[in-house]
Protein backbone atom coordinates (compact mmCIF):
# COMPACT_ATOMS: atom_id res chain seq x y z
CA UNK A 1 0.00 0.00 0.00
CA UNK A 2 1.34 3.44 -0.96
CA UNK A 3 1.44 5.99 1.86
CA UNK A 4 -0.92 8.93 1.45
CA UNK A 5 1.89 11.38 2.07
CA UNK A 6 5.47 11.41 0.81
CA UNK A 7 8.40 13.20 2.49
CA UNK A 8 11.57 12.88 0.39
CA UNK A 9 14.90 12.65 2.13
CA UNK A 10 16.16 15.51 -0.04
CA UNK A 11 14.74 17.53 -2.95
CA UNK A 12 17.49 19.09 -5.04
CA UNK A 13 15.08 20.23 -7.74
CA UNK A 14 13.27 22.44 -5.23
CA UNK A 15 16.47 24.39 -4.63
CA UNK A 16 17.00 24.83 -8.36
CA UNK A 17 13.46 26.14 -8.82
CA UNK A 18 14.06 28.77 -6.14
CA UNK A 19 17.15 30.00 -8.00
CA UNK A 20 16.16 29.26 -11.60
CA UNK A 21 16.36 32.74 -13.20
CA UNK A 22 19.80 33.54 -11.76
CA UNK A 23 21.07 30.00 -12.31
CA UNK A 24 19.98 29.86 -15.94
CA UNK A 25 21.56 33.25 -16.59
CA UNK A 26 24.86 32.21 -14.97
CA UNK A 27 25.05 29.03 -17.04
CA UNK A 28 24.14 30.88 -20.25
CA UNK A 29 26.89 33.45 -19.64
CA UNK A 30 29.51 30.71 -19.33
CA UNK A 31 28.33 28.88 -22.43
CA UNK A 32 28.24 32.07 -24.48
CA UNK A 33 31.61 33.22 -23.17
CA UNK A 34 33.41 30.17 -24.54
CA UNK A 35 35.93 29.74 -21.67
CA UNK A 36 35.22 26.62 -19.64
CA UNK A 37 38.33 25.61 -17.66
CA UNK A 38 40.47 27.65 -15.20
CA UNK A 39 38.91 31.02 -15.87
CA UNK A 40 37.89 34.15 -14.02
CA UNK A 41 34.75 32.68 -12.47
CA UNK A 42 36.73 29.92 -10.85
CA UNK A 43 39.29 32.37 -9.52
CA UNK A 44 36.60 34.60 -8.02
CA UNK A 45 34.89 31.61 -6.41
CA UNK A 46 38.19 30.41 -4.95
CA UNK A 47 38.75 33.78 -3.31
CA UNK A 48 35.20 34.02 -1.99
CA UNK A 49 35.14 30.53 -0.49
CA UNK A 50 38.62 30.86 0.98
CA UNK A 51 37.52 34.08 2.66
CA UNK A 52 34.35 32.50 4.02
CA UNK A 53 36.49 29.72 5.53
CA UNK A 54 38.99 32.13 7.08
CA UNK A 55 41.79 31.10 4.70
CA UNK A 56 43.96 33.04 2.25
CA UNK A 57 43.88 30.68 -0.73
CA UNK A 58 41.32 28.47 -2.46
CA UNK A 59 42.22 25.88 -5.08
CA UNK A 60 39.30 24.40 -7.00
CA UNK A 61 39.56 20.72 -7.91
CA UNK A 62 37.43 18.00 -9.45
CA UNK A 63 35.91 16.54 -6.26
CA UNK A 64 36.11 16.44 -2.49
CA UNK A 65 38.04 13.18 -2.76
CA UNK A 66 40.62 14.82 -5.01
CA UNK A 67 40.79 17.73 -2.58
CA UNK A 68 41.87 15.37 0.20
CA UNK A 69 44.31 13.43 -1.95
CA UNK A 70 46.02 16.48 -3.40
CA UNK A 71 46.08 18.25 -0.04
CA UNK A 72 47.84 15.30 1.56
CA UNK A 73 50.37 15.18 -1.28
CA UNK A 74 50.95 18.93 -1.04
CA UNK A 75 51.59 18.48 2.68
CA UNK A 76 54.34 15.97 1.91
CA UNK A 77 52.53 12.69 2.52
CA UNK A 78 54.08 9.94 0.43
CA UNK A 79 54.07 6.19 -0.13
CA UNK A 80 54.85 4.33 3.09
CA UNK A 81 53.70 7.09 5.41
CA UNK A 82 50.79 6.66 7.84
CA UNK A 83 47.73 8.91 7.92
CA UNK A 84 45.23 8.74 10.78
CA UNK A 85 41.47 9.16 10.46
CA UNK A 86 38.25 7.54 11.72
CA UNK A 87 36.43 4.41 10.47
CA UNK A 88 33.02 6.10 10.77
CA UNK A 89 33.16 8.33 7.71
CA UNK A 90 32.37 8.22 4.02
CA UNK A 91 34.64 5.79 2.21
CA UNK A 92 36.02 8.60 -0.04
CA UNK A 93 37.97 9.96 2.96
CA UNK A 94 39.94 6.72 3.07
CA UNK A 95 40.09 6.35 -0.72
CA UNK A 96 41.92 9.68 -0.84
CA UNK A 97 44.47 8.60 1.77
CA UNK A 98 45.09 5.27 0.03
CA UNK A 99 45.52 7.05 -3.32
CA UNK A 100 48.61 8.84 -1.98
CA UNK A 101 50.26 5.48 -1.28
CA UNK A 102 50.05 6.08 2.46
CA UNK A 103 48.76 3.53 4.95
CA UNK A 104 45.48 4.29 6.70
CA UNK A 105 45.33 4.09 10.51
CA UNK A 106 42.05 4.42 12.39
CA UNK A 107 41.13 5.81 15.79
CA UNK A 108 37.66 5.74 17.32
CA UNK A 109 35.06 8.48 17.60
CA UNK A 110 33.31 10.36 20.39
CA UNK A 111 29.80 8.88 20.74
CA UNK A 112 28.03 12.24 21.16
CA UNK A 113 29.57 14.05 18.19
CA UNK A 114 30.55 11.11 15.91
CA UNK A 115 33.90 12.87 15.34
CA UNK A 116 37.48 11.85 16.09
CA UNK A 117 38.09 11.28 19.80
CA UNK A 118 41.29 13.13 20.80
CA UNK A 119 41.84 10.65 23.63
CA UNK A 120 41.97 7.80 21.12
CA UNK A 121 44.33 9.82 18.95
CA UNK A 122 46.62 10.44 21.92
CA UNK A 123 46.58 6.74 22.79
CA UNK A 124 47.47 5.77 19.21
CA UNK A 125 50.34 8.23 19.02
CA UNK A 126 51.74 7.08 22.36
CA UNK A 127 51.65 3.44 21.28
CA UNK A 128 52.81 3.84 17.65
CA UNK A 129 55.53 1.29 16.90
CA UNK A 130 57.12 3.47 14.22
CA UNK A 131 56.11 7.03 15.04
CA UNK A 132 58.39 8.46 12.35
CA UNK A 133 56.04 7.03 9.71
CA UNK A 134 52.97 8.88 11.04
CA UNK A 135 52.75 12.06 8.98
CA UNK A 136 49.20 13.41 9.09
CA UNK A 137 45.77 13.28 10.69
CA UNK A 138 42.47 13.83 8.87
CA UNK A 139 39.75 14.93 11.32
CA UNK A 140 36.31 14.60 9.72
CA UNK A 141 33.71 17.25 10.55
CA UNK A 142 30.83 14.81 10.27
CA UNK A 143 27.13 15.53 9.63
CA UNK A 144 27.80 19.29 9.96
CA UNK A 145 29.49 19.10 13.38
CA UNK A 146 33.07 20.28 13.95
CA UNK A 147 35.60 17.89 15.41
CA UNK A 148 37.41 18.86 18.63
CA UNK A 149 40.14 20.82 16.89
CA UNK A 150 41.97 22.32 19.87
CA UNK A 151 43.19 19.01 21.38
CA UNK A 152 43.72 17.55 17.90
CA UNK A 153 45.97 20.47 16.95
CA UNK A 154 47.86 20.20 20.25
CA UNK A 155 48.58 16.53 19.61
CA UNK A 156 49.52 17.20 15.99
CA UNK A 157 51.94 19.92 17.07
CA UNK A 158 53.56 17.71 19.69
CA UNK A 159 54.04 14.85 17.24
CA UNK A 160 54.88 16.87 14.13
CA UNK A 161 51.78 15.90 12.14
CA UNK A 162 50.14 17.72 9.28
CA UNK A 163 46.43 18.37 9.78
CA UNK A 164 44.14 18.02 6.76
CA UNK A 165 40.53 18.82 7.68
CA UNK A 166 37.74 16.95 5.90
CA UNK A 167 35.08 19.67 5.63
CA UNK A 168 32.94 17.87 3.03
CA UNK A 169 29.87 17.78 5.29
CA UNK A 170 30.38 20.97 7.27
CA UNK A 171 30.91 24.04 5.12
CA UNK A 172 29.80 26.98 7.25
CA UNK A 173 30.25 25.17 10.56
CA UNK A 174 32.46 26.62 13.29
CA UNK A 175 34.49 25.51 16.28
CA UNK A 176 34.71 28.08 19.08
CA UNK A 177 33.75 30.85 16.69
CA UNK A 178 36.28 29.97 13.98
CA UNK A 179 35.24 28.44 10.63
CA UNK A 180 36.16 24.82 10.04
CA UNK A 181 38.77 24.49 7.35
CA UNK A 182 40.92 27.24 8.86
CA UNK A 183 42.52 25.22 11.67
CA UNK A 184 44.75 22.74 9.88
CA UNK A 185 47.34 23.02 7.15
CA UNK A 186 44.46 22.62 4.70
CA UNK A 187 40.68 22.30 4.68
CA UNK A 188 39.05 20.13 2.02
CA UNK A 189 35.56 20.87 0.69
CA UNK A 190 33.18 18.81 -1.40
CA UNK A 191 30.59 20.30 -3.74
CA UNK A 192 28.79 17.03 -4.37
CA UNK A 193 25.15 17.98 -5.09
CA UNK A 194 23.79 16.96 -1.67
CA UNK A 195 26.28 19.02 0.34
CA UNK A 196 25.43 22.28 2.11
CA UNK A 197 26.96 24.02 -0.95
CA UNK A 198 26.38 21.63 -3.83
CA UNK A 199 27.26 21.81 -7.50
CA UNK A 200 25.31 20.22 -10.37
CA UNK A 201 27.91 17.48 -10.60
CA UNK A 202 31.21 16.80 -8.87
CA UNK A 203 33.50 19.50 -7.55
CA UNK A 204 35.76 20.30 -4.63
CA UNK A 205 38.21 22.82 -3.20
CA UNK A 206 41.18 23.00 -0.88
CA UNK A 207 41.54 26.08 1.30
CA UNK A 208 44.78 27.01 3.02
CA UNK A 209 46.69 30.00 4.35
CA UNK A 210 50.05 28.45 3.43
CA UNK A 211 51.26 30.01 0.18
CA UNK A 212 53.67 27.20 -0.61
CA UNK A 213 51.00 24.53 -0.18
CA UNK A 214 48.64 26.58 -2.35
CA UNK A 215 51.20 26.85 -5.15
CA UNK A 216 51.92 23.12 -5.00
CA UNK A 217 48.20 22.39 -5.20
CA UNK A 218 47.76 24.61 -8.25
CA UNK A 219 50.49 22.63 -9.98
CA UNK A 220 49.25 19.22 -8.84
CA UNK A 221 45.71 19.82 -10.12
CA UNK A 222 46.98 20.79 -13.60
CA UNK A 223 49.46 18.11 -14.70
CA UNK A 224 52.25 19.46 -12.49
CA UNK A 225 52.60 22.58 -14.62
CA UNK A 226 54.38 25.65 -13.28
CA UNK A 227 53.41 27.40 -16.52
CA UNK A 228 52.13 26.31 -19.91
CA UNK A 229 54.18 23.39 -21.24
CA UNK A 230 56.62 23.46 -18.29
CA UNK A 231 55.91 20.54 -15.99
CA UNK A 232 57.90 20.57 -12.78
CA UNK A 233 56.29 17.67 -10.89
CA UNK A 234 54.08 14.67 -11.45
CA UNK A 235 50.52 15.93 -11.47
CA UNK A 236 46.88 15.20 -12.16
CA UNK A 237 43.92 16.46 -14.13
CA UNK A 238 41.70 17.76 -11.33
CA UNK A 239 40.15 21.14 -12.05
CA UNK A 240 36.87 22.78 -11.10
CA UNK A 241 35.26 23.86 -14.37
CA UNK A 242 33.73 27.26 -15.07
CA UNK A 243 30.16 25.97 -15.31
CA UNK A 244 30.30 24.56 -11.79
CA UNK A 245 32.08 27.69 -10.56
CA UNK A 246 29.26 29.85 -11.93
CA UNK A 247 26.61 27.61 -10.35
CA UNK A 248 28.39 27.59 -7.00
CA UNK A 249 28.83 31.37 -7.08
CA UNK A 250 25.07 31.83 -7.33
CA UNK A 251 24.51 29.37 -4.49
CA UNK A 252 27.24 30.78 -2.25
CA UNK A 253 25.18 33.95 -1.74
CA UNK A 254 22.54 31.78 -0.05
CA UNK A 255 24.74 29.42 1.97
CA UNK A 256 24.46 31.32 5.25
CA UNK A 257 20.67 31.60 5.05
CA UNK A 258 20.41 27.92 4.08
CA UNK A 259 22.57 26.89 7.02
CA UNK A 260 20.47 29.04 9.34
CA UNK A 261 17.36 27.32 8.00
CA UNK A 262 18.94 23.92 8.63
CA UNK A 263 19.60 24.97 12.21
CA UNK A 264 16.00 26.16 12.63
CA UNK A 265 14.63 22.86 11.37
CA UNK A 266 17.04 20.94 13.58
CA UNK A 267 15.83 22.86 16.62
CA UNK A 268 12.25 22.02 15.64
CA UNK A 269 13.18 18.35 15.38
CA UNK A 270 14.89 18.57 18.78
CA UNK A 271 11.79 20.05 20.39
CA UNK A 272 9.31 17.65 18.81
CA UNK A 273 11.44 14.57 19.52
CA UNK A 274 12.23 15.44 23.13
CA UNK A 275 11.40 12.42 25.32
CA UNK A 276 10.86 10.25 22.24
CA UNK A 277 12.40 6.81 21.72
CA UNK A 278 15.37 8.20 19.77
CA UNK A 279 18.48 10.06 20.83
CA UNK A 280 18.69 13.39 19.02
CA UNK A 281 21.99 14.97 17.91
CA UNK A 282 23.88 17.22 20.28
CA UNK A 283 25.67 20.39 19.30
CA UNK A 284 28.98 20.30 21.16
CA UNK A 285 29.74 23.25 23.42
CA UNK A 286 31.26 26.11 21.43
CA UNK A 287 30.31 24.57 18.08
CA UNK A 288 28.10 25.87 15.30
CA UNK A 289 26.51 22.77 13.82
CA UNK A 290 25.13 23.26 10.29
CA UNK A 291 23.18 19.99 10.15
CA UNK A 292 24.20 18.74 6.74
CA UNK A 293 22.41 15.70 8.15
CA UNK A 294 20.03 15.36 11.08
CA UNK A 295 21.10 12.04 12.59
CA UNK A 296 19.24 10.31 15.42
CA UNK A 297 20.19 7.10 17.21
CA UNK A 298 17.95 4.12 17.92
CA UNK A 299 18.72 0.63 19.15
CA UNK A 300 15.90 -0.49 16.81
CA UNK A 301 17.09 1.56 13.84
CA UNK A 302 16.07 -0.83 11.08
CA UNK A 303 12.56 -1.35 12.48
CA UNK A 304 12.16 2.40 12.88
CA UNK A 305 13.30 3.00 9.32
CA UNK A 306 10.70 0.54 8.01
CA UNK A 307 8.02 2.21 10.12
CA UNK A 308 8.84 5.61 8.63
CA UNK A 309 9.04 4.21 5.12
CA UNK A 310 5.56 2.74 5.40
CA UNK A 311 4.36 6.27 6.18
CA UNK A 312 6.04 7.67 3.04
CA UNK A 313 9.05 9.14 4.85
CA UNK A 314 12.43 8.60 3.21
CA UNK A 315 15.45 8.20 5.47
CA UNK A 316 19.09 7.22 5.00
CA UNK A 317 21.88 5.58 6.98
CA UNK A 318 25.23 7.39 7.13
CA UNK A 319 27.04 4.98 7.32
CA UNK A 320 25.91 1.33 7.57
CA UNK A 321 29.36 -0.28 7.54
CA UNK A 322 32.49 0.88 9.39
CA UNK A 323 35.36 1.11 6.95
CA UNK A 324 37.48 -1.53 8.69
CA UNK A 325 34.62 -3.98 7.94
CA UNK A 326 34.65 -3.11 4.23
CA UNK A 327 36.12 -5.80 1.97
CA UNK A 328 38.50 -3.36 0.30
CA UNK A 329 40.15 -2.52 3.64
CA UNK A 330 40.31 -5.93 5.35
CA UNK A 331 44.03 -6.00 4.52
CA UNK A 332 44.56 -3.34 7.20
CA UNK A 333 44.14 -6.17 9.68
CA UNK A 334 41.79 -4.64 12.22
CA UNK A 335 39.52 -7.06 14.14
CA UNK A 336 35.80 -6.58 13.65
CA UNK A 337 35.32 -5.48 17.26
CA UNK A 338 37.92 -2.72 17.00
CA UNK A 339 36.64 0.86 17.40
CA UNK A 340 33.47 -0.02 19.35
CA UNK A 341 31.91 3.46 19.20
CA UNK A 342 32.20 3.55 15.42
CA UNK A 343 30.73 0.07 15.15
CA UNK A 344 27.85 0.95 17.49
CA UNK A 345 27.10 4.11 15.52
CA UNK A 346 26.77 2.18 12.26
CA UNK A 347 24.11 0.00 13.91
CA UNK A 348 22.10 2.85 15.42
CA UNK A 349 22.26 5.99 13.28
CA UNK A 350 19.39 7.14 11.09
CA UNK A 351 19.30 10.34 9.04
CA UNK A 352 15.92 12.06 8.89
CA UNK A 353 14.85 14.43 6.08
CA UNK A 354 16.47 17.84 6.44
CA UNK A 355 17.15 20.41 3.74
CA UNK A 356 16.45 24.16 3.55
CA UNK A 357 13.31 23.78 1.45
CA UNK A 358 11.73 21.24 3.81
CA UNK A 359 8.51 22.57 5.33
CA UNK A 360 7.88 22.74 9.06
CA UNK A 361 4.66 20.85 8.43
CA UNK A 362 6.71 17.97 7.00
CA UNK A 363 8.93 17.97 10.09
CA UNK A 364 5.81 17.77 12.28
CA UNK A 365 4.59 14.79 10.22
CA UNK A 366 7.96 13.01 10.50
CA UNK A 367 8.09 13.53 14.24
CA UNK A 368 4.46 12.52 14.82
CA UNK A 369 5.08 9.33 12.84
CA UNK A 370 8.29 8.62 14.73
CA UNK A 371 6.67 9.14 18.10
CA UNK A 372 4.01 6.57 17.14
CA UNK A 373 6.70 3.92 16.62
CA UNK A 374 6.30 1.01 19.03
Amino acid sequence: MVAARQVPFIDLAAQYRSLQPRMDEAVREVLEGGWYILGERGERLEGAIAGSCGALHGIGVNSGTDALQLALLACGVACGDVVITVPNTAVPTVCAIAATGAEVAFVDIEPETFTLDPRCLADYLERAERPERVKAVVPVHLYGQAAAMEPILQLAGTHGLRVVEDVAQAQGAAYRGQPVGSFGDTGCLSFYPTKTLGAYGDGGMVVTSDGQIAETLRRLRNYGEAEKNRNVMLGFNSRLDELQAAILSVKLDHLESWNNRRRELALLYDRLLADSSVETPREADGNRHVYHLYVVRSSRRDDLRRHLSHAGIQTAVHYPTPIHHQEAYKSLGYPRDAFPESVRATREVLSLPLYPELSEDAVHYVCETLRNFR
